[in-house]
């Protein structure tokens, strides 16, 4: 949580650069003031960069009523057709904004400006442009009845919106993952209140101009800012009005979600936390798996939920990938966003700074070994104020130390390593998470066979974080609940309802 919070209105205390934006939820297609406001800091470099306003539970219930007119009105009874070419529009749309897509994520995230370019406002504009193609193929069941006594009929099904829907987002990813959401939510004729992450507001906000502006009806979508228990979070899961929640983020944070919808029994879709497996064989191209295993430890400075922790290599080769990983490792290079050379951004905030930083001491507590990073770098001058972390690696763990068992989510990674193929799938197995997972082999038949019986959703073979987006996405166990990508996301966003005639 940012470290005020402050009754409106904010009084800005004098301080050098540029004056902190003010950030307002977005409710019937115009900013809306919120019960308080907290304060946005640079993880770059600590400082201040905006103010966002907190809603409180008039401004959430404001939001729902406005996505339920607009439900009720022309959205909710559009042809797929049409609300196809308004998604095609949208991307187009966040095409032609790219730089101030970029330019929020950054602010918001530290992040290298190429990552914001290439993965997170490519990927948002990928998003809408993939659910306009598949929801103008999807089909649903139709069948031919025929009784013994004659009679026949025709059963058929129809897809119906789930209604309002709850969008909750977390700040690794927050474009990327709230278009993930938004892009088949809106193409299947939802209508949606969105909660960002109160690290990552910027984004959200803009994309709802954006929407607006691409020919999405007011109210269809709508933005509440605030945290989660006693703020928006708690207001919009518990609202009466929620048709449906769905969720990214932390596992705990999930279980609270659950809870909160119990009562009322209303569908929920969650992708959680993740203590991602990699398994390496000795037949393996070491080099390109050393520089796979890389990427997945470290991009976005860790902070992605399939990003790997856990590392298992044959004995025989171990010494290889650790000493090989480990200069990986030290080629990183932590710098300002907008510098070309940087290829490492910070953490989100201080606070999960500290949560990364316990985890470190926790690690050489257990008797890990050190083989790089393991502390914060001094960078100089301002950046100093920022979040910034070593990226880091160990050897000497095992799968009984809670370094090993629990999710840190930042660029650390423990290397273990194992004599044999069902050894290595068992300690890749031994986790109460199960979201992704990588196999490194020249091996065919070995890489089909153990990329089978990890126990995830997603399983990869000498890559990583390659995907199809009409596949299924999402986890097992802690890791979440459904499945998002191209018909699956259908599944969640729409009510089937079977209709059957008497011929």
């Amino acid at each position: 949580m940012p470290a005020q919070t402050t009754s409106l209105p904010t009084a800005a205390a004098p301080e050098a650069g540029p004056a902190p934006r003010t950030i307002r939820n977005f409710i019937g297609g115009a900013p809306v003031d919120g019960v308080a406001a907290f304060d946005k800091f640079d993880p770059v470099d600590g400082s201040r960069i905006a103010v966002v306003h907190e809603a409180g539970a008039e401004q959430v219930d404001r939001a729902v009523a406005a996505a339920r007119a607009a439900l009720d009105g022309p959205w909710g009874r559009m042809s797929v057709a049409e609300r196809a070419r308004i998604l095609r529009r949208v991307a187009d749309v966040i095409d032609h904004r790219a730089e101030e897509l970029i330019a929020a994520e950054v602010g918001d995230t530290g992040k290298p400006e190429a990552l914001a370019r290439e993965l997170d406002v490519a990927r948002a504009a990928a998003n809408f442009r993939s659910f306009a193609d598949t929801v103008s193929a999807a089909g649903l069941d139709s069948y031919l009845t025929e009784l013994p006594d004659g009679r026949s009929a025709l059963n058929y099904a129809v897809r119906k919106p789930l209604g309002v829907v709850a969008v909750i987002v977390p700040w690794n990813l927050p474009l990327l993952l709230l278009t993930w959401k938004l892009a088949p939510a809106l193409a299947t004729g939802n209508t949606v209140v969105v909660k960002p992450s109160e690290e990552t507001p910027s984004s959200a906000t803009l994309l709802a101009e954006i929407l607006v502006e691409a020919g999405v009806p007011v109210g269809v979508v709508n933005v509440v800012h605030g945290f989660g228990a006693g703020s928006a979070g708690e207001a919009l899961t518990r609202h009466p009005g929620i048709d449906g929640v769905t969720f990214t983020g932390e596992s705990s944070t999930g279980s609270a979600i659950m809870r909160a919808v119990a009562p009322r029994v209303r569908p929920v879709s969650f992708e959680l936390g993740g203590k991602n497996a990699a398994v390496v064989f000795a037949d393996a191209d070491l080099d390109h798996a050393i520089a796979g295993l890389a990427r997945s430890t470290y991009l976005n400075t860790g902070q992605v939920c399939l990003c790997t922790e856990r590392i298992y290599v044959e004995r025989s080769v171990f010494d290889d990938v650790a000493a090989g990983l480990a200069e990986q490792s030290r080629r990183l290079r932590l710098g300002r966003p907008e510098d070309p050379a940087t290829t490492t951004g910070p953490l989100i905030s201080q606070g999960h700074r500290e949560k990364v930083r316990s985890y470190f001491e926790l690690a050489l507590e257990e008797g890990a070994t050190l083989l790089a990073g393991g502390g914060i770098p001094t960078l100089g001058g301002e950046l100093d104020g920022g979040a910034w972390i070593e990226p880091t690696l160990w050897t000497g763990l095992d799968n009984s130390h809670r370094t090993v068992r629990e999710e840190i989510f930042g660029p650390a990674a423990a290397l273990i390593p194992f004599d044999t193929e069902e050894e290595a799938i068992a300690l890749a197995n031994d986790t109460d998470y199960g979201l992704a997972a990588v196999t490194w082999t020249s091996d065919l038949a070995r890489g089909h066979r153990v990329a089978q019986r990890m126990r995830v959703g997603m399983s990869w073979v000498n890559t990583w974080y390659l995907r199809d987006l009409r596949s299924p996405f999402g986890g097992v166990g802690l890791s979440g609940i459904g499945r998002e990508g191209g018909h699956h996301s259908l599944e969640f966003y729409t009510e089937p309802t079977n209709v059957c005639v008497q011929l």
